[in-house]
C-alpha cells in the first residue's frame, strides 16, 4: 500500500499563493507518478498536475497552466503543488494520487488517494 497525505491548503484571498505537500510512505516512492486532483462541490474530481518519477517531465490541465506548479523530492518523498494568482473557480478539495502509468491525467488510472486538503479562494 501506498499511504498519502496532504497538506498546506486554506483560506486565500484572489491573487495570492499557497503551497500544497503530499506526503508518501508505504513503497518505493521513486516509482509512482504523481498527481494532483481536485473536486468542488457538485463536480466530478478533475486533472490538475502530474510529475514522473524523476520530476523532469510534467503535464498540466490548462485551466492552471501558467499558475500552478508540481515538483517532487523523492529524498523526502513529497510532492508539492505551488499555486500562484489563485482565482474564486480554483476552490475544491485538492486531492494527492498516485500511478504507476505514465503522466495520466486520468481519475480512474490512479490506485491511491490521499484524503484532500480544502483549498478556499475568496473573491
Amino acid at each position: 500500500q501506498v499511504q498519502l497525505v496532504e497538506s498546506g491548503g486554506g483560506l486565500v484571498q484572489a491573487g495570492g499563493s499557497l503551497r500544497l505537500a503530499c506526503a508518501a510512505s508505504g513503497r518505493t516512492f521513486i516509482n509512482y507518478y504523481m498527481g494532483w486532483f481536485r473536486q468542488a462541490p457538485g463536480k466530478e474530481r478533475e486533472f490538475v498536475a502530474v510529475v514522473n518519477w524523476s520530476g523532469g517531465n510534467t503535464n498540466y490541465a490548462d485551466s492552471v497552466k501558467g499558475r500552478f506548479t508540481i515538483s517532487r523530492d523523492n529524498a523526502k518523498s513529497t510532492v508539492y503543488l505551488q499555486m500562484n494568482s489563485l482565482k474564486p473557480e480554483d476552490t475544491a478539495v485538492y486531492y494527492c494520487a498516485a500511478t504507476l502509468q505514465a503522466l495520466t491525467t486520468s481519475r480512474y488510472t490512479y490506485n491511491y488517494w490521499g484524503q484532500g486538503t480544502q483549498v478556499t479562494v475568496s473573491s
